[in-house]
């Protein structure tokens, strides 16, 4: 018999088999996603990890550096040291330099991140090193960036020497990573083990966990010896990596051969010892099919799962078809190939995640028709592409390639997934086919990011899976906005081994975690007849009546769908919870389903709650709990009226929108970019998208909305200026304009000089709002102007204000932009980003925009910034209203200063073209006036007014017939270059992970060039993007990943290194703390003719705020107050004037540090899970930011 125990650590499920009155361990259960699985692997056999962060694969560097940091030890007994690099590129150094010097190292990497270590893994496989890279693999940027899954960066290493082994599941994951370092260790040849990105390394499945006893018995451990024993050594010393001439190179490099003639059976040698210790069975080849297979498809990675349950459909409709399963790739062994193919083939499809323009067709399909070339068997064979950035890969597809090889002459080069209505290469879905097993429960859960919902159901899948007998699943589909965009958990179910890897189609129950998606998503979309559906909202069953869109009526009435909501939203408010909603539907979800007995279930899901948020402390703890609790007794069923199945649609009205935003924003803003066909990208192939798409979002995700009082208002228009998403504005509207406004536009008196004529309001749009509260936060006045109401008591009258406001002209032009008030009068061109709500990062973005927006080059980094500033289909930089605005692009993380500098020498060399025109023009002596407005331009070119103006003069007169052949041919030239005659100001923005750590270098240079070029550091103090790890900015005693015992070492000073330079303009700010320090440092470093940087203190979701992301700009406030932050202005100019070019605008603290730190969780964490380090720590830090502060005042008084 088979019996079962639950572990108190870890829920770890053991599995004991019992025969003849003896216990045998028969396997160990546990319930985890494919990085978990490659770090649990790698750990075992790694002395040191040197990493960086990216973009699927940090979470495999995060486990194993919070497993080091908690004592866990590798077969060799000792913590991994994990090394965190500035790049990627360091990271591959590092690993070099560590694996020559005698440590089995490892890293962790993807995407541009892996192509960053090519260099490096020539060398490390030219001097056979027993390396090995664990790669969630990914797309790479090329006419846009895409975090996805495919095989892009992989293929571009298949040259570099390294092994590469593939991974097709969670699974495979954990029990071929084992096969990647033993063989590496053995054979001498580096490996690259590679699954999906976010498919793989992201989904969560429960699967058998391999006893390190195991990995330690399988290891050669005299291979261990003899590579330690060949390490640099000054005992021993040796020269490696010399220069070799033509005489040698040629044979030293062919010398290595035999290494890579002997590693593909090393590699299956292993594969059988695994196979002896699993059950289950691996070669470099598998097959699995019908063992007289006509029709064969070769491919590697998760999709062989879903072609497997393909395969089991269609022989059980009699067909003869199957799928090699390729694991070990590189080196392709035909050998093993063969050794598993049917030799009945007659038609073979390879698949391969990955594009290569020009080439004859992708490297896999080149290697299988290679291997046939010399071969008995001649099959007909075809390549095609599917899944490129994470596209779902469904059975239906691959029946169609099945399909597709019936035919005579089977399409080559084909595409699955998409519609192809350019160049015809998409295969037609003709039936569209169920493979998952029978009594799997499907769940899909819309969710809202940063209310908890995929960290809930991640919970519930590990409560399921481990907790019972049943095989669980999880996969989480975003977009790519930060907290606040909609999340999609795809959680399946049941009694054996779930191997569909691709998201849900026919769900048994569903749940909706925002009222407001009932109008933008089609929600119900796939839920099977008699299904369940769950709605948080505020509705009653009249309410319903009135609000519920007739199409989801209709659905519910038709297909039986039983039907429950709960006011969610409110409870959380109640409770204190804020926005979280996670723990209130996943109880609420646990009642439904049923899945567990609801006793149960209460008790695993409250155990989850201590160990995810007992670092935050009891309070939180307890929250939760009563979430649980309110989450059972507040279900409302639904009694669904017969009438509902005739239900209908309200009538729409013609669309007005522009086409781009009609045909393909909006399909992209209601989850169904997967239909657009191929077409609608003709004409924007490079990747160019409009400016200003999320104006027409209207999201309606706030909670809570601010109400302006406008007896109250003393019109500072702070709010304004500290809006992170452009949603608070001060409108100035004429009489009339006031004429034509709605009843309810209410308008006070203007305060100040320059008003004459004008009313001033101020306007809240509050379906773009986000609801952080930072408005109201803020107010200054006695009374308060602003306070949050519900945002059904707004929306309606408000949104109706906001678009007539939204036609009233700008006022910009009467107001100099020198004052805080002024500024809020000038139109904010980055507005309704994706940012979280209380962003740090936009408020100064947005600001730069309003000063310097019209005439702006933003070269933008990759991170948070370019993720806000530019996810598709939202692009929030827009155009005023004469049309202009921030031309805005990204290239890479690491180049991103290189790439504005760029910019910045293209826009003086065409300038200079226009310098020598009009030089020209002025030296043939023609009696013209334009001569004088040539005179001002040349005199002011550097000048962003003096050009203004005489780009006003010049260019209605540039069509003037000078009489003179040479003279008109000179204005058609300044013609053609009419956009280059107003100053440009080019600006690079990029997070604190740029700056300090991958970009440095090349910021480093562009400073130190002396070009006219303005950088802007949105310092978070963690890389943001990748989920908070540490940057060489994050401060001692912080907690952030890879800093799991606190940060021991301080905070980079990124503004004095510039300093150094003396001619470059350098200014630390804080919004909150001296808004007018903030705006004079912009504007002086604009207007310094050389280069700048302007270093911005941005608090970050990350940090862990205890008051929450609706008090940030305060916190800016008491950063710079209890000497954390320091401000200050470093102007080269002043030297000129015999200056102190360093002036100190932080005073000396007057709040406590200690009470700052202790205000956000990245400290305080510390001292619940290193009590005694924290106290270290936290002095050192304190003593940290007032040496800082010392030297500086020194600086200020010198």
């Amino acid at each position: 018999m088979i019996s079962k125990i639950i572990t108190n650590n870890n829920n770890i499920t053991i599995y004991f088999l019992i025969k003849g009155g003896k216990i045998y361990m028969a396997k160990v259960m546990k319930t985890m996603d494919g990085n978990t699985a490659a770090a649990y692997v790698s750990y075992a056999f790694t002395d040191v990890a040197a990493i960086y962060p990216i973009t699927p694969s940090s979470n495999m560097a995060e486990s194993v550096d919070e497993w080091s940091a908690h004592g866990k030890k590798n077969i060799f007994g000792q913590e991994v040291l994990v090394s965190e690099m500035q790049s990627e590129a360091g990271a591959a150094g590092a690993v070099h330099g560590s694996l020559q010097a005698g440590a089995l190292t490892t890293t962790y990497t993807a995407s541009q991140g892996l192509l960053l270590m090519i260099p490096n893994m020539y060398k490390i496989a030219g001097e056979l090193l027993p390396a090995v890279f664990h790669v969630s693999a990914r797309a790479l940027a090329t006419h846009a960036l895409s975090i996805f899954g495919d095989h892009q960066d992989v293929m571009a290493c298949r040259q570099t020497g390294f092994a590469l082994l593939a991974s097709g599941s969670v699974q495979e994951v954990m029990d071929l990573g084992g096969v990647a370092h033993l063989a590496a260790i053995k054979g001498k040849v580096p490996f690259l083990h590679f699954f999906d990105g976010f498919r793989t390394s992201h989904e969560i499945q429960k699967i058998e966990v391999i006893d390190y006893a195991d990995f330690d018995r399988l290891l050669d451990k005299e291979a261990v010896d003899e590579f330690r024993e060949k390490a640099l050594n000054p005992e021993n010393p040796v020269t490696r990596g010399t220069a070799q001439n033509p005489d040698i190179y040629f044979q030293a490099a062919e010398s290595s051969n035999p290494f890579y003639e002997k590693i593909v059976d090393i590699t299956y040698d292993y594969m059988r010892e695994i196979s002896k210790v699993t059950g289950r069975e691996y070669k470099p080849f598998n097959y699995y099919g019908h063992p007289e297979a006509e029709r064969i498809i070769v491919a590697m990675g998760s999709v062989t799962e879903t072609i497997e349950e393909t395969i089991d459909l269609l022989m059980s409709r009699g067909e003869k078809v199957g799928v090699i399963k390729v694991h070990l790739y590189r080196p392709f062994s035909p050998k093993y190939f063969f050794d598993v193919l049917p030799r009945t083939v007659k038609k073979i499809a390879v698949l391969d995640r990955t594009k290569e323009k020009g080439a004859l067709g992708e490297p896999l399909y080149l290697d299988v028709v290679d291997i046939f070339y010399n071969h008995d068997i001649k099959p007909v064979i075809v390549g095609g592409r599917y899944g490129l950035g994470s596209k779902d890969t469904t059975p239906s597809q691959i029946l169609a390639v099945y399909e597709s090889l019936k035919e005579d002459d089977p399409k080559h080069g084909f595409t699955i997934g998409i519609v192809d209505d350019v160049t015809h290469t998409s295969l037609d879905i003709k039936e569209v086919i169920n493979t998952e097993p029978k009594g799997t429960i499907k769940c899909k859960f819309w969710g809202f990011g940063s209310d908890g919902t995929v960290g809930a159901n991640k919970q519930a899948i590990k409560i399921i899976g481990d907790d019972t007998d049943m095989y669980a699943q999880g996969y989480f589909a975003y977009d790519s906005k930060k907290s606040g965009g909609v999340t999609i958990s795809h959680l399946r179910f049941g009694q054996e081994p779930i191997k569909s890897t691709y998201l849900i189609t026919d769900a048994d129950f569903m749940s909706c975690s925002k009222q407001s998606y009932v109008y933008q998503y089609d929600l119900l979309r796939g839920l099977k007849k008699g299904g369940t559906f769950l709605l948080n909202c505020i509705w009653d069953e009249e309410e319903l009546e009135a609000n519920l869109p007739a199409n989801m009526k209709r659905y519910i009435a038709k297909n039986d769908i039983k039907f429950y909501t709960i006011n969610a939203t409110r409870i959380a408010s109640d409770i204190g919870l804020g926005g979280r909603t996670n723990m209130i539907m996943q109880s609420a979800f646990f009642k439904l389903s049923e899945v567990l007995p609801i006793e149960e279930a209460v008790a695993h899901l409250k155990k989850s709650i201590v160990s995810a948020y007992g670092k935050k402390g009891e309070k939180i703890v307890n929250m939760n709990y009563e979430a649980v609790d309110r989450g059972i007794d507040s279900l409302v069923k639904i009694s669904v009226p017969k009438s509902w199945a005739d239900a209908k649609d309200e009538k729409e009205e013609e669309s007005l929108l522009p086409d781009f935003v009609k045909n393909v924003v909006e399909p992209m803003n209601r989850q169904e970019g997967d239909d657009l066909p191929v077409s609608t990208f003709v004409g924007i192939e490079d990747g160019t998208f409009p400016q200003g798409t999320t104006e027409y979002e209207k999201r309606a995700i706030a909670v809570d909305v601010p109400h302006w009082i406008k007896e109250n208002c003393i019109q500072c228009n702070q709010c304004s200026y500290v809006c992170p998403h452009a949603v608070i504005r001060p409108i100035l509207v004429d009489a009339d304009e006031k004429a034509k406004a709605p009843d309810t536009f209410e308008t006070i008196k203007p305060i100040g000089k320059g008003f004459d004529g004008l009313e001033y309001r101020m306007q809240v749009s509050p379906l773009d709002c986000t609801g952080c509260g930072n408005c109201a936060d803020v107010c200054p006045a006695k009374n308060k102007a602003l306070v949050m109401h519900h945002f059904e008591d707004e929306y309606e009258v408000e949104a109706n204000n906001w678009e007539f406001a939204m036609t009233v002209k700008s006022k910009g032009d009467l107001f100099e932009p020198t004052t805080l008030k002024n500024t809020q009068f000038q139109q904010p061109l980055l507005q309704f980003s994706g940012a979280c709500a209380g962003c740090g990062e936009t408020p100064y973005a947005k600001l730069v925009t309003q000063l310097f927006g019209d005439r702006m080059y933003i070269a933008n980094a990759t991170g948070c910034s370019s993720i806000w500033g530019a996810s598709a289909p939202a692009t929030p930089y827009c155009k005023n209203q004469e049309g202009k605005g921030p031309a805005w692009a990204n290239s890479l993380f690491e180049d991103n200063a290189e790439y504005g500098y760029g910019m910045a020498i293209a826009n003086r060399k065409i300038r200079e073209k226009i310098e020598l025109a009009m030089k020209e023009f002025l030296g043939l002596g023609l009696d013209s006036e334009l001569n004088q407005y040539f005179n001002d331009w040349l005199v002011g070119m550097d000048d962003a007014k003096a050009t203004k103006a005489a780009a006003g003069m010049i260019i209605p007169r540039l069509g003037t017939d000078t009489g003179n052949e040479k003279g008109n041919e000179l204005l058609k030239l300044i013609g053609q270059l009419k956009d280059y005659l107003i100053k440009k100001s080019v600006w690079v923005f990029g997070g604190d992970g740029w700056a300090y750590d991958i970009g440095f270098g090349g910021l480093d240079h562009v400073l130190a060039s002396g070009e006219d070029i303005n950088v802007l550091v949105f310092d978070t103090e963690v890389y943001s993007n990748t989920g908070g790890q540490s940057s060489k900015s994050t401060p001692t005693a912080a907690v952030a990943k890879f800093a799991a015992a606190g940060k021991k070492i301080r905070k980079k000073d990124l503004g004095m290194i510039a300093a150094t330079y003396g001619y470059v303009y350098v200014a630390q700010i804080a919004l909150g703390a001296n808004m007018n320090q903030a705006l004079k440092a912009l504007k002086e470093a604009e207007s310094y003719n050389g280069p700048s940087i302007v270093i911005a203190y941005a608090p970050c979701i990350n940090h862990g705020i205890k008051s929450g992301m609706g008090t940030t700009i305060k916190q800016e406030k008491k950063a710079v107050d209890s000497g954390y932050w320091h401000l200050y202005r470093f102007d080269p100019r002043l030297t000129e004037e015999g200056k102190n070019p360093f002036v100190l605008d932080s005073k000396e603290p007057t709040e406590s540090f200690r009470d700052f730190i202790n205000s956000e969780v990245r400290y305080t964490s510390l001292k619940l899970t290193f009590p005694d380090e924290a106290e270290e720590l936290f002095q050192a830090a304190e003593a940290n930011a007032k040496a800082r502060y010392e030297s500086y005042k020194r600086m200020a008084r010198d």
